[in-house]
């Protein structure tokens, strides 16, 4: 899927004495689509920054930040909530990188590292760091004291006596005691 906000680099095209500067702002309707995508309420400011540089070896690197406002609702009170992000992003691209294959193929220890294309979108490692950095469950300061339960029809809530862990053996034992 193309990214909302494309901006292609060539590493064959870019300097290879002198990082490149980066600098990619979305505008109000790319903001507006980009926050669809990601399926959160807006996206207030999208800010993406940093340098693309040669090196180490035939390899490049990406150092970037990454800054956003985010309005999402609170996944308990479906109030909104407002969630600042600013994370740094790294990516080191390298042509002798080779994805780990098998069945039981271990993770490499660099996670940035990554095989070098022929074209690096910038737009695409944008909605990517922003698509991990938005919180899973955004919580409003007005659901920390709510106590909620959800329990099927017709059956008993369960309280804090019924998790723990031997409850359950508690219960058997007055069963086989006779107790009901």
């Amino acid at each position: 899927m193309k990214p909302v906000l494309s901006h292609p680099l060539r590493p064959a095209d870019l300097p290879q004495r002198k990082p490149t500067h980066v600098r990619l702002v979305p505008d109000a309707g790319q903001l507006e689509e980009l926050a669809d995508r990601l399926g959160v309420d807006a996206l207030r400011k999208v800010r993406f920054e940093g340098e693309v540089r040669p090196g180490p070896g035939r390899d490049w690197t990406l150092d970037a930040a990454l800054g956003a406002t985010i309005v999402q609702p609170c996944r308990v009170t479906t109030d909104p909530v407002t969630t600042r992000i600013d994370e740094p992003v790294q990516r080191r691209y390298s042509p002798d990188y080779q994805a780990p294959t098998g069945d039981e193929a271990e993770m490499p220890e660099d996670d940035s590292l990554e095989p070098l294309p022929a074209i690096i979108d910038l737009g695409e490692v944008l909605e990517e760091a922003l698509a991990l950095a938005i919180p899973a469950f955004p919580r409003a300061p007005s659901a920390d004291g709510l106590a909620l339960s959800a329990t099927p029809p017709g059956a008993d809530p369960i309280d804090d006596e019924a998790i723990k862990p031997f409850a359950g053996l508690a219960a058997l034992k007055d069963k086989l005691e006779g107790k009901d």
